[in-house]
Formats: structure tokens, sequence, C-alpha cells
């Protein structure tokens, strides 16, 4: 038991886990900040613009099943408002981690591009006299 205890701590300290965690954590919380942004300031407008309608409350109504015997059930509904938000609220998110995975890409390209392209390296009078020495030998 003990050997298994030291295991998870090892785990749990590792870099790789704990950035994971703090990822999904950040992540929930971005994920509010957009369904806010796209249900609270994007909505209403677009709704406006069509004359008013809440797309939270678009939905179609199927008719109540009525079954011999059995009490009335409830009518379902097809709540395809709330599926037109949750799709803006996921192309919103996606279109946020394309930038940033675009941002870390060009910063990550940046970093390697000094070490790939420093000056070539100027020859020695020696390296001249030997390449000389080859050309000569190159023309006999």
């Amino acid at each position: 038991m003990g050997k298994l205890l030291n295991e998870f701590k090892e785990f749990a300290v590792k870099g790789n886990a704990v950035d994971m965690a703090v990822g999904v954590i950040i992540g929930a919380a971005f994920g509010k900040i957009v369904s806010s942004i796209v249900n609270d300031i994007i909505m209403p407008p677009i709704g406006w613009l069509i004359g008013g309608v809440n797309f939270a409350e678009l939905k179609v109504t199927l008719p109540p099943m009525e079954i011999p015997g059995v009490e009335k059930m409830a009518s379902a509904t097809i709540n395809y408002g709330n599926f037109i938000q949750n799709l803006l609220d996921f192309i919103i998110i996606a279109f946020c981690v394309f930038l940033l995975v675009k941002a870390i890409n060009k910063l990550a390209r940046k970093k390697k591009e000094p070490a790939e392209s420093a000056p070539a390296p100027v020859p020695t009078e020696e390296e001249n006299l030997l390449t000389e020495i080859r050309d000569l030998l190159k023309n006999k």
C-alpha cells in the first residue's frame, strides 16, 4: 500500500499532471465566460434583429402520446434554440483555441529562428589556404 501511495504522489506532483489539472480548471472557467458572452451579449442582439426572438426559447413541441389506460404524458420538446447557442459556444471556443495555438507556434518559431539564422562562421586563414589548395588540385 505504501508503494502505491508513493507512486501516486510521484504522479500527482509531476509537472504534466499538475499542468493538465490547471488546464482543465482554466478551460472550464473559460467555457463559462464564452457561454456568458454568447448567451448574454451575442444572442440578444441577434434575436432582436430577427424580431425579438429569444434563442433559448426556440423549440418544437411534439404532440402528446395518448396510451389507453395510462396517464396522459407531457409533451416532449426539441430545443433547437439551445442547440444553436451551444453551437455558437463551441465555434467561439474552437476559434479562441485556434488563435492560442497559432500564437504559441509563432512564439516557438521565433525562439528557433535566431539559432537557425545565425551568420555563417567566417573561415580562418588556414581554411582559406586549404580551400585554395583543393581548388588548384582539382584544376590539374
